[in-house]
């Protein structure tokens, strides 16, 4: 699959620009990754599990 098919998404913190974070989409296979500055650039792949486990552990309360 062509990342140009993929649906993108990046968090709502990011800059009104939209030129300073990361885009996510979910594949069949995991979640793509890539820089929303340069989006001729691959992306990256991970799992699901594992987006998971990165999720939870960035979103979670500190003391």
């Amino acid at each position: 699959m062509s990342t140009t098919e993929l649906t993108w998404s990046k968090s709502s913190y990011s800059s009104a620009q939209g030129d300073s974070c990361v885009e996510v989409a979910a594949t069949g296979l995991g979640i793509c990754v890539r820089d929303s500055k340069d989006l001729t650039r691959p992306c990256f792949a991970v799992g699901r599990e594992e987006w998971a486990g990165f999720v939870r552990h960035t979103t979670r309360s500190r003391p």
